[in-house]
Formats: C-alpha cells, structure tokens, sequence
C-alpha cells in the first residue's frame, strides 16, 4: 500500500485528534526565518501552515485533501520526490511529519532544497542503538516500530542531503497534536481508538501486533505496572523522545 493509499483509508480519522500543538507551531514557524512564501510538502489537513505567510501545500491523499478547511492554503496534488516547481520558487519549504512516508527520502529532500531557499523539516531520529527503548510504548508494547524503519535513512544521512543543522523538539506531556509520541504522559490515551486511528505506525504494523500492545498496555495500566516502570516520566513537564527539526 502506497502512503497515498494509506491516508486514503486511515485519514477518515485524522483530524479528530491531529490538530496544531502551539510550542512546536513557534518552533516551526521562527525556523522559517523572514520567507514570505512558503511549500508545504506531505501537507495532509494544513496543520503548522503559518498563518502569516504565502502557502502552497503538495498532498497525494485524496482524503486528506478533502479534509483541509475552507481558509486553508491551495493545495496541488503531488509528491515531494517530483516537485512541480522552478529552481528557486519559494522563500523557504516545509515538510511536517511525512518524510518517514516519502519512497525515497533524500530524493524529496533535495527537491525541496531545489525550489526552495530554506528547508525546514520535522522529523525522528532513529539513528542511535537505543532510539527504541527511548519511548516506553515502542520498548514495551511496540517493537515491531523498527522492522518499519529497516533500510530507511539516518538522521544524518537526512541532514547531510540538504546540509541542515539538527535541533532537538521535546514533546509537552499536554501535547495537542496527537501524534505518535504525543501521549508519552497519558498512557490511557492509546487504548482509545480514534487515537490510533490518528497514526500511521498502527495500521502499519498490523491488527495483532495492535490488539497485543492495546492488550497489555490495558493489563499494566490496571495493575499499577506502567506507572511503577514509568515512575520518572510522570513530573517531567517536557520529554526527549528523538523528534528533530532540521533546518538548511
């Protein structure tokens, strides 16, 4: 399944609990310096388009098309990997959470680069030998996480294709956008289905790796074992969890 098929058929879901969280929003949005117009690539629904800012938005779902608001920037059909584009056309491109979908990731990377004078990118690091363990959900009740990351490229590697500089974005444990990562300090939150239904990695791995994880999460949670492993999470404010901004 293509990741166009994949939106098209998990997407329904989307908007119920992937919304704009504000404190990545500023991240993002002084990453991208003075640029008047920007692209923004992977779109889905519009989420961290700048308000302020010229914006066209590339998206190959269908789906997620249908669903970006009335006011929402233009939004063309397309892949990062083929831009439509001059060298040059933009102030500045941004790709929000979608280059782990990309076919070929250093491929739209330096597409963007092309058409763009600044880049601006919001990813995962999975580089390092202890990225799985870093998050409770994918060391405990997920690991089939990895097998959907195998042959991918680095952190790195993404970085050096477009010459960026890597900054760390901690995820707030109130954290708006229900992404992945996002319920690190809320852990009922993933028994609850549209939660799920919200992200990719779910579907991705499959129904029984799902029904176990939900299974035994729902187990530890009853019996007081996720809050006695996870003891150490539940003061922090903010957590360290491999979300990056790479910014060239």
């Amino acid at each position: 399944m293509s990741d166009a098929q994949l939106y098209d058929t998990i997407g329904a879901a989307y908007t119920v609990t992937r919304r704009t969280e504000p404190r990545i929003a500023a991240r993002i949005w002084a990453a991208l310096g003075d640029a008047r117009t920007v692209l923004n690539v992977g779109a889905g629904t519009g989420s961290y388009e700048p308000p302020d800012r010229h914006v066209l938005a590339v998206e190959p779902s269908a789906l997620m098309r249908s669903q970006r608001l009335p006011d929402a920037a233009p939004c063309l059909i397309g892949s990062a990997e083929s831009l439509p584009f001059d060298d040059g056309s933009f102030d500045a491109a941004m790709a929000i959470s979608s280059v782990h979908h990309w076919r070929d990731p250093i491929a739209g990377l330096r597409e963007l680069r092309r058409v763009a004078r600044r880049v601006v990118v919001f990813t995962h690091d999975t580089s390092d030998a202890g990225w799985l363990h870093r998050f409770w959900l994918t060391r405990d009740y997920l690991p089939e996480v990895a097998g959907l990351l195998a042959g991918r490229p680095s952190l790195t590697e993404l970085a050096r294709a477009i010459g960026a500089r890597v900054e760390p974005v901690p995820v707030p444990w109130d954290c708006a956008d229900g992404f992945f990562e996002a319920y690190w300090r809320r852990p009922e939150a993933y028994l609850d289905e549209d939660v799920r239904r919200g992200v990719s990695v779910w579907a991705r791995v499959g129904p029984d790796a799902e029904r176990r994880a939900v299974r035994d999460l729902r187990d530890d949670l009853a019996s007081g074992r996720w809050a006695g492993r996870n003891r150490d999470l539940l003061d922090l404010d903010a957590a360290e969890l491999g979300l990056r901004l790479l910014i060239a």
